[in-house]
């Protein structure tokens, strides 16, 4: 295994980073994964989480929350297609924490299954969110 991954993130607002990487970690759907360069192809849903992206240097890597999206691997790049993306060190905690209130409050007061499945898809989301802040590194 030599060289690098291109890791393109995009979110729906914008393409929020475009780079070569040593490897990412993603959190999948079934588990999380490592892409590294000569990685079989591979599709997979991304479940609200961290990625952690390391660079060349050996630094400790940037950590991005994604609130969910699809991940596509071949040997040469990786590109991340989230629904939502945000550097953990821009998350405001009190945010993220009125966010699970907000949430929280909005699955007791849905009125229908889809109402309250909408409503606990935002809350899975908004609790990765702040455990993205609180939670020390896992990787």
């Amino acid at each position: 295994m030599a060289g690098q991954l291109q890791f393109d993130l995009v979110s729906p607002e914008r393409l929020l980073l475009s780079e070569p990487v040593d490897q990412v970690i993603v959190p999948g759907a079934e588990g999380d994964f490592g892409a590294l360069p000569e990685h079989s192809n591979l599709i997979s849903l991304i479940r609200p989480g961290v990625l952690y992206v390391y660079k060349s240097g050996g630094a400790a890597p940037e950590r991005i929350f994604v609130g969910g999206g699809f991940a596509e691997v071949t040997a040469t790049s990786l590109t991340v297609l989230a629904e939502q993306a945000v550097p953990v060190a821009e998350i405001d905690r009190a945010a993220a924490e009125q966010a699970i209130a907000d949430a929280r409050e909005d699955v007791e007061d849905a009125k229908d299954d889809l109402a309250r499945n909408v409503a606990q898809a935002e809350l899975k989301v908004a609790e990765a969110r702040l455990a993205a802040v609180v939670e020390p590194s896992a990787y």
